[in-house]
This record gives C-alpha cells, sequence and structure tokens, in this order.
C-alpha cells in the first residue's frame, strides 16, 4: 500500500529481457534509496508496486513480468529514464496523499499541457470504460503521484500540477503524447464493484441513478 507521494526520481540503470521481446524483464534503477531497500520489500515504480530482487549502495532490481508489462509503460522504458519511486507507507504513517495500492489499472495519454502562472494544467485521455471511477475533484493516482481530478469530460480528466510536484517527479517528462499509468481510486472501484456486479462495463449514470433510487 502506498500513498501517492513521491519521495524521490530514480533513473532506470539497465533493463534485462528475460527471454524473447514479449517475455518479462528484470529492470534495475538507480536510487538514494536504494540502501535501505531489502529483497521481497514493495516498491512503487510510476505508481506500479513492484518487488525488490536485489539491492546494493547504488541501485536495486525488480522483475516485471508480461502482465505488468501489458497494462503499464513498463514496456516503453529505456535506459536513463526518471521515474517516480515510493517506498510501502507503515501503518503508523500519516496517509498525506490517498490509498494506492500500486496496481495500476490502464494507461492513459497526456494531449495537452498548459502553463499558468503558478501551475501546470495536464489533459489526458482514457478509455472511456473506466469513466465511472472518476468524480470531480476526486483522487486518481498517475504514474504514482496522488493528484486531484480538476476538470472531466467525455473520456478527457484535467489535473493541476503545482509547482512541488513538477520539481519533485517526473511530470516535467510528460509531454504531448506521452503514454502514463492509471490507477483509480480505491473506494470508487469496490462501491462500482458493489453496485455493478459481474464484470459489466460500469454505466455511470446508471450507477447514480441507482444509488439515489436506492436512497
Amino acid at each position: 500500500m502506498f500513498t501517492g507521494i513521491i519521495k524521490e526520481v530514480g533513473h532506470i540503470e539497465t533493463i534485462e529481457p528475460l527471454g524473447s521481446d514479449a517475455a518479462g524483464k528484470r529492470i534495475t534503477v538507480a536510487a538514494e534509496m536504494s540502501p535501505s531497500l531489502r529483497v521481497d520489500e514493495s516498491v512503487s515504480i510510476n505508481g506500479a508496486c513492484q518487488t525488490v530482487v536485489d539491492a546494493t549502495e547504488t541501485t536495486f532490481s525488480v522483475v516485471t513480468i508480461e502482465e505488468t508489462l501489458r497494462k503499464t509503460t513498463f514496456g516503453q522504458l529505456a535506459v536513463g529514464d526518471p521515474v517516480n519511486l515510493e517506498r510501502a507507507m507503515k501503518a503508523d504513517s500519516r496517509i498525506d496523499g490517498h490509498f494506492v495500492q500500486g496496481h495500476v489499472d490502464t494507461t492513459g495519454t497526456v494531449v495537452s499541457v498548459e502553463q499558468e502562472e503558478t501551475n501546470w494544467l495536464y489533459r489526458i485521455r482514457y478509455d472511456a470504460s473506466y469513466a465511472a471511477y472518476l468524480i470531480p475533484v476526486g483522487s486518481i493516482a498517475i504514474d504514482g503521484i496522488s493528484l486531484t481530478v480538476a476538470r472531466l469530460d467525455g473520456d478527457e480528466m484535467t489535473v493541476a500540477i503545482i509547482p512541488h510536484t513538477y520539481e519533485h517527479t517526473n511530470v516535467r517528462t510528460w509531454d504531448e503524447g506521452a503514454a502514463v499509468n492509471l490507477e483509480f481510486d480505491m473506494i470508487g472501484k469496490y462501491v462500482v464493484g458493489a453496485l455493478q456486479p459481474g464484470g459489466d462495463v460500469p454505466d455511470p449514470t446508471a450507477l447514480a441513478e441507482q444509488w439515489l433510487d436506492g436512497r
């Protein structure tokens, strides 16, 4: 479990294929937190929960399997790329962001970046089948960063990035067309699952009407 508050930006040092092009990969990350990590611990890399398989004074390694490669941007990572890092939260810590599992649901695409006087507005397109999991000023984890949905417009959402987040995460590399990892709010997913069991694509309007009818 994570909070979406990025502690460090590491850099990809090596990517080692573990078979064919479609197979998993061993990824080594250079990071200041490496000496404090232990084998079998969880670490969030761009929002995806990974298990540490090796750690040295300067790097740590994880093994990314095929399922993770299918659902995240990990297949597009290259040596030297910056990645957002967060260690697993402690039970006695403050939750400064929101509950983030590190279970990436899907990827989105940055469609525009607008710089204002004190913040940046990023508009991100996502698969419309996930629309029921988003609400205005609700929580969303993008590349592992706990952010607030500022606007919703069909299959696009806008998030506002404050200067601190811009300076201390990999947000500054999100250019138009960039792919980003998305994890929708865990509580919202459970609520939708309870209201619409069976695995059907959730309909936001129908769910709202169902909730109102049952009040």
